[in-house]
Parts: C-alpha cells; structure tokens; sequence
C-alpha cells in the first residue's frame, strides 16, 4: 500500500517523503516513486502534514508510541484492517479500532483519520475506487480529502472516528466478498447515487 498511495501521491503533484526501519528499502521505494519523492530518516519527525502509517496493523500503535511528540501536529492516517487469523472478524472484540487506539496513543495536537482500509492494494493501483474515511477534527479530514482527490478519487466520509470500528468491520466483508459473493480481489466498495 505504501508504494500504491506513494506512486498516486507522486502522480497527484504531492511532496512524498518515504520513512521505514530499513533506510536501503525505503530509499529504493523513493527512487522507484521518482517525481522527487524523498528519504526521511526512520524516528525523525515526518516533513509533511499528513503521515500516512502504512503498516500491518500489530505495528501501527508501536510505531506511533515510537515517535511520539514528532508526530505533534500532523494527521495520522491509519490504513491498517486487524483481522483475526482465519479473516472473518477484527483481532479485537472490544467496540474500538485502530485508528480510535492510535488517537489514544498519539500527542494531543495529533488528529487521526481512518482511510483506504476498505480498498484492495491492487484496486487502488489500477482503478477509481471510493475512500471511505472517518475522523474527529473537521480539518483533518478536510486536509485528507483534498489529499484523496489530488490522487484522482473520491473521499467520502462516514463520520466521526467511533466510526473507523465499522470502516474495519467492511474490510472484513470485502474479505469475504471476495472469498464467496465476489469470488475474486478485483472490486471495491462504492457508493452508487441515484440520479435526482
């Protein structure tokens, strides 16, 4: 995912800066973005005003009580689905998410949007798909709009970031889709409005 958003951010007219615990990796996905994507250093504050954390949800909360007061001020996007290990529910049972858990962990000044979740790697690379988001700062998710839409899609905004446990919830009914109904990876959810 973080090279699928990074090469639509680069192609959007977006600055990309690439961060990762293996700097030789994260410098290789800078070049290959080109578009003058650069290399931050892993543990340092992140140039830009939004930080997408494009991790397996087991390593988002670490990451983010790892970098602290760097991240003062920025939007934090949490793409991440924690799935239990047979893909058919969240490795959580209480009424939270990711994303609720991160805004728990990150500095006050820190806004968390839930986006991307529901949208497959490929999908996103390929097609227009919808990006649901959910967060609690109006701004922020003003910011992250924008951001969706440099990238050529459309935003559309479920509510507020209580809301980033049913985002997770429709992760799993892709999953599922695609394992039955579907029968394959190659959709997205979307939302279909009737003609006035």
């Amino acid at each position: 995912m973080a090279r699928t958003i990074g090469a639509r951010a680069v192609a959007g007219g977006n600055t990309v800066e690439v961060m990762g615990r293996d700097q030789s990796k994260a410098a290789d996905l800078a070049k290959a973005l080109g578009g003058g994507a650069t290399t931050g250093e892993w543990g340092t504050a992140p140039a830009g005003d939004i930080v997408i954390v494009a991790l397996l949800y087991d390593g988002v909360l670490p990451v983010v009580a790892q970098y602290g007061n760097a991240l003062a001020g920025k939007v934090i996007v949490d793409i991440s689905n924690p799935f239990n290990s047979t893909f058919d529910g969240l490795a959580h049972r209480e009424e939270t998410s990711i994303a609720q858990e991160v805004a728990k962990a990150a500095p006050a000044s820190a806004s968390v949007v839930k986006a991307f979740n529901t949208i497959f790697r490929h999908v996103l690379e390929k097609g227009r798909p919808d990006v649901f988001i959910a967060g609690d700062n109006a701004q922020a998710k003003a910011s992250v709009e924008a951001f969706i839409e440099s990238l050529g899609l459309r935003p559309l905004d479920v509510g507020g970031l209580k809301m980033a446990h049913w985002l997770e919830g429709a992760g799993v009914v892709t999953v599922g889709l695609a394992n039955h109904g579907v029968g394959n990876l190659d959709f997205a959810l979307s939302i279909t409005e009737l003609p006035v």
